[in-house]
């Protein structure tokens, strides 16, 4: 199956793409050895949720009748079948680059990560000494095997070993609540870890005083919560009871060891109830996920060297925060702002006898927040505290509601989600009452109000006092409220009202811009580009002259460079230390460049099945500090990929001075007055 048509990529197969770029950040030498370690990490994590999210999708609409699934996706069963294909070879490479680098790459450090065939002596005693103290009180060694005609249940992203003995099988689950890695005593200045799977294959194979194989498995289960009506009753109520199915969902994956023999498959394939085409071939360890823990015992440091985050020249030196807002526009830029100033707004707000009313969306929450705790104060102390929390944000769903229930008990109202629509947009309200006049102001972010991930997420926030947009923002929330039906925005793109229309109406403007012989470009920066329409549209700029330069983190269905087609548009991705998630619209506008940032990507769920927010950026300042970031990234000649017609993942290299744009971008801010 080819990877793209004669107009765009496949979606799910663009995205196994961006996910072969952290792939290739685990085998760049230049990043240092336990962040190569960490990319492994992230690239199994990533994988375990695409199995559980888009394949599992995918299969559900394989058992659609046809009309229904035509208008889903193409040939359901070349599409699963494709992915796993990609998968696997992704899967060999990612086997070679742990064995054939990283392996060593710690041996020239004298960390020896060993396996269980090559404990010393004095290692096996140790090994079942820990089995016998940490370990087997954990298995339920006695329940653990089964007949060769039993059905097992095996539980959803667990690591399990297997062994095949004579008429039975034994299956053996990896305890969680124990550190996936164990420490030898060191030896002559050399460091010695084993992952615990290999201290039960010593140990259980030492029991049965026989060398018998166990061979590691995992499943990743279907994470859909399937909520039949979403119109009728408490929703809230439904994605709570609706929450212990994820763990019982079908199976998406099941990930065996390659070396397992064929005999043995047939007979997992028999007590797992799945077919062979689910199985995955992997390695002799499954959860790589948890190397983002790898232990370090040396006094070495072998990783990115720290980046203390900046405080902003103005917001983290006011006295009083509101003046500062009144003074001019403000724009955050994390992870290399501090997130402080957010959480200053709204302990401010919260203390502060003027202000009468808070507004807020929230979609990803941290588990601990300085944040949610001010909302939570700021209700307690009387203010108008009106919180809509998302809580089919998936996998954080239990942790939102949880919130929830915190913010009500406090006084404050809270808002669920609504049937068939997420809210997606990322923005606060706060209104102050000084001598009989309403102040409003209003932040809007690319990304969410979450401390944890404001340090490894890149993202805009515009902090403004305008009154347009503020009165916008209102808007917003007058709609989550259930007070009006649409928002009826001056300044401000809300999806699913206008956002499509007014990104097709700013490229025909470039187009006619390039028709009438003047220069016309449009630069665009997002996770993800899915949406054929819009894609469409960029086809006919590219088509009139239009300079198009995209930069794309994840999935990228538009296809570059073809004649007639996209001659006109290149394509950048960039894989680095933090997370590119911001969003950046940019159209020439005959020399008088138009800008928005926000929340909505260009997928048809963003455009047509959230609600989203966009903003102009109108202060000058913040415009060009934006723009002279955003051409850091198109120039960037280290991290930065270039995605061709063949969506090769190859690195962009120059002559010319090395730029590395998240570095170059810590220093930009740092040098920055405004």
């Amino acid at each position: 199956m080819k990877l793209y048509n004669s107009k765009v990529f496949h979606r799910d197969l663009s995205w196994l793409r961006f996910n072969h770029r952290v792939l290739q950040e685990a085998s760049d030498k230049r990043n240092p050895l336990y962040e190569r370690i960490k990319f492994l990490s992230i690239f199994s994590s990533n994988l375990d949720e695409f199995y559980k999210v888009r394949v599992s999708d995918i299969r559900q609409i394989k058992n659609l009748k046809k009309p229904f699934r035509k208008k889903l996706i193409t040939k359901p069963n070349k599409v699963l079948k494709e992915i796993n294909k990609q998968v696997d070879i992704q899967q060999q490479e990612f086997g070679k680059i742990f064995k054939e680098q990283i392996i060593p790459d710690l041996k020239a450090e004298n960390i020896h990560l060993i396996n269980h065939n090559q404990f010393s002596t004095s290692q096996q005693q140790i090994a079942l000494d820990y089995f016998e103290n940490q370990l087997i009180s954990q298995l339920n060694l006695e329940s653990s095997f089964y007949s060769l005609d039993a059905s097992v249940f095996v539980e959803n992203e667990n690591s399990y070993l297997v062994a095949f003995l004579e008429r039975k099988f034994q299956l053996i689950k990896i305890p969680k609540s124990e550190s996936r890695f164990f420490s030898f005593p060191e030896e002559n200045g050399n460091h010695f870890i084993t992952f615990i799977d290999d201290i039960l294959r010593h140990a259980l194979s030492n029991a049965f005083n026989e060398d018998v194989t166990y061979y590691a498995i995992k499943i990743s289960r279907d994470a859909e919560l399937y909520i039949e009506d979403e119109f009728s009753g408490d929703l809230m109520k439904k994605i709570k009871a609706s929450l212990p199915n994820r763990e019982t969902g079908q199976p998406t994956r099941i990930l065996i060891d390659s070396e397992m023999p064929k005999k043995e498959r047939e007979s997992l394939k028999t007590l797992l109830d799945v077919s062979i085409a689910d199985f995955i071939l992997g390695g002799n360890y499954h959860n790589f996920k948890d190397f983002y823990s790898f232990p370090n015992p040396t006094d070495k440091d072998f990783s990115y060297p720290i980046f203390k985050q900046i405080e902003h020249s103005k917001l983290s030196k006011a006295n009083y925060i509101f003046d500062v807002i009144d003074e001019k526009d403000q724009l955050l830029h994390y992870p290399y702002h501090s997130f402080t100033p957010v959480i200053q707004l709204l302990e401010t707000a919260a203390n502060d006898p003027t202000v009468s009313t808070i507004k807020m969306t929230m979609y990803r929450l941290a588990d601990e927040s300085r944040l949610n705790t001010a909302l939570a104060k700021a209700a307690k102390n009387g203010k108008n505290v009106i919180i809509f929390i998302e809580v089919k944000a998936r996998f954080d769903e239990e942790n939102n509601i949880k919130w929830g229930q915190i913010f009500k008990e406090n006084g404050a109202t809270v808002i669920y989600s609504y049937a068939e629509i997420k809210v997606h947009s990322k923005i606060i309200y706060i209104e102050r009452e000084i001598e009989d006049k309403t102040k409003r102001y209003a932040l809007i972010s690319t990304g969410n109000f979450n401390e944890k991930t404001s340090k490894i997420y890149s993202d805009f926030s515009l902090i403004t006092a305008n009154k347009k947009i503020t009165k916008d923002i209102n808007k917003v929330f007058l709609v989550l409220q259930g007070i009006t039906i649409i928002p009826k925005t001056k300044l401000v793109v809300v999806s699913p009202f206008k956002t499509r229309q007014t990104f097709e109406n700013l490229i025909q403007n470039e187009i006619d811009i390039a028709k009438n012989g003047n220069n016309a470009y449009i630069i665009l920066k997002m996770n993800s580009l899915e949406d054929k329409k819009l894609i469409s549209k960029l086809y006919q700029a590219s088509n009139a002259g239009v300079q198009i330069k995209l930069i794309v983190r994840g999935i990228c269905c538009l296809i570059p460079g073809i004649k007639n087609q996209s001659e006109n548009i290149t394509i950048t991705s960039i894989v680095d230390r933090y997370l590119e998630h911001s969003r950046v619209y940019i159209f020439g506008n005959n020399k008088k460049e138009v800008m928005y940032i926000g929340s909505a990507d260009w997928m048809t769920r963003n455009l047509n099945h959230r609600i989203e927010v966009l903003t102009p950026i109108l202060d000058a300042d913040i415009h060009k500090t934006i723009r002279d970031i955003i051409t850091l990234q198109l120039n960037d000649n280290t991290k930065a990929r270039r995605i061709d017609k063949q969506q090769n993942n190859i690195y962009v290299s120059s002559t010319n001075k090395d730029i590395r744009a998240q570095y170059a971008t810590y220093n930009y801010i740092k040098e920055l007055k405004n």
